[in-house]
C-alpha cells in the first residue's frame, strides 16, 4: 500500500461527511479496550483522539474527553477550553453527543455520568437497526449485530461512494463485513484477533505456555495488536515459541482478511473497496496482500453520516 494511496484515502475519509448539521457535535466510539472521539463541526469531522479506557471513572472521562479541568475547579460551571490531552469543551460549544458502544452497560453509565459531571448533553447511544444512515443489513435479528459494526458499515458505504466495500476491523476481534452498492449489509464473520489467539494459547495449554515463558492470558495487548510485522525480514519460521505463536497468529489473521476479500469478489462479481480499521490494524497489515485503505476513524466517519442525517437510531427504539 502507497504513501500517496494513504494519503488519498486520507482525503477521501476528511471528505466523506456532508455539511448538513449545522452546529457542533461530539461523536465518541467505546470499544472493547479503547475510546476514539472527535468533534464534528457545521458537518466537517475534525481530529481524531484515542486513549486506552481501563479503570476510568468519570472523571476521568470527563476530564479526558469533555476537556474538564482535573483539579474539579470547572465543577458547577462549563469548561470552555479544549484540554491538551485532546478533550473539547462542551456546554455551549456542544449541542449533541453521539455514542457507538460495545463496553456495556457499566461503562456506559460511567460515561453518562461523566457528561452530566461536565454539564455536556446527554449521550446518543447509537443501536443497530434494519436500516440508517444509507444501509440495510441482511442480519435475522438486527438488534445482534455489533453497533461498531453497523456504524462502520455505513460510514464505509458513504466513502466507496456507490461501490460495493469489505470492511476490516481488528481490534480485540477481527471483524470483515461487506456492503455491496446498494447499500446492503450481506452479513459478515467474526474471528480472535491475534492477541487473543496468543492468549488461547497460552492459557489452554501447559506445554506450549511453559516453552514460550508466558503466564495464562499474558499477551499483553491493550487493543493495539501485537508487535508491528517486521517488513520483509519476517519469516514464519520462527526461532522461538513465543515468537513462534506471536507470528502464527499474526498470519492466521492477514489470511483470514485476504480469504474474506476475495469471498466479496466473490459475492458481488468484482473486487470490492477494502477499508482496514481497528487498534490492531497496524500489526496484520504488512502481512495483506490484497490493496486496501486505512481508514483509523471510520466508526466516527459512521457516527458522522448519522449526525449529518438527523437523528441517530438510538438502542431500543
Amino acid at each position: 500500500m502507497s504513501t500517496a494511496r494513504r494519503s488519498a484515502a486520507t482525503r477521501r475519509r476528511r471528505s466523506a461527511a456532508k455539511a448538513a448539521f449545522k452546529g457542533s457535535v461530539l461523536l465518541v466510539d467505546i470499544g472493547n479496550t479503547r475510546i476514539k472521539w472527535a468533534q464534528l463541526r457545521d458537518g466537517r469531522l475534525g481530529r481524531q483522539f484515542a486513549a486506552p479506557f481501563a479503570g476510568w471513572k468519570a472523571k476521568d472521562f470527563a476530564r479526558r474527553v469533555f476537556g474538564l479541568p482535573a483539579s474539579g475547579a470547572g465543577a458547577g460551571h462549563r469548561a470552555k477550553r479544549s484540554s491538551r490531552k485532546g478533550g473539547v469543551s462542551v456546554g455551549g460549544d456542544i449541542d449533541r453527543v453521539i455514542v457507538s458502544s460495545v463496553a456495556g452497560a457499566r461503562v456506559n453509565q460511567v460515561f453518562t455520568e461523566a457528561a452530566r459531571h461536565a454539564h455536556g448533553p446527554k449521550p446518543e447511544f447509537v443501536g443497530s437497526q434494519r436500516e440508517a444512515g444509507g444501509v440495510s443489513t441482511a442480519y435475522v435479528e438486527p438488534w445482534r449485530l455489533g453497533v461498531d459494526r453497523f456504524v462502520m458499515a455505513i460510514g464505509a458505504h458513504q466513502l466507496a461512494k456507490g461501490r460495493a466495500v469489505c470492511v476490516i476491523s481488528i481490534g480485540t476481534a477481527l471483524t470483515i463485513d461487506l456492503v455491496d452498492a446498494r447499500g446492503r449489509h450481506r452479513g459478515g464473520a467474526i474471528v480472535p484477533a491475534p492477541p487473543l489467539m496468543v492468549d488461547s494459547l497460552l492459557s489452554k495449554t501447559d506445554g506450549i505456555r511453559r516453552r514460550a515463558g508466558g503466564s495464562e492470558g499474558s499477551s499483553g495487548s491493550d487493543g493495539e495488536g501485537l508487535s508491528p510485522a517486521r517488513g520483509s525480514s519476517r519469516s514464519i519460521f520462527a526461532r522461538t515459541t513465543r515468537e513462534a505463536i506471536e507470528e502464527g497468529a499474526l498470519l492466521a489473521a492477514a489470511a483470514a482478511v485476504d480469504r474474506g476479500i476475495e469471498e466479496a469478489r466473490r459475492a458481488v462479481g468484482h473486487s470490492p473497496v477494502v477499508l482496514l480499521t481497528g487498534g490492531g490494524a497496524n500489526s496484520v497489515a504488512p502481512l495483506i496482500q490484497r490493496p486496501y485503505w486505512s481508514v483509523p476513524d471510520l466508526v466516527l466517519q459512521g457516527l458522522a453520516v448519522l449526525a449529518n442525517a438527523g437523528r441517530p437510531p438510538s438502542r431500543g427504539s
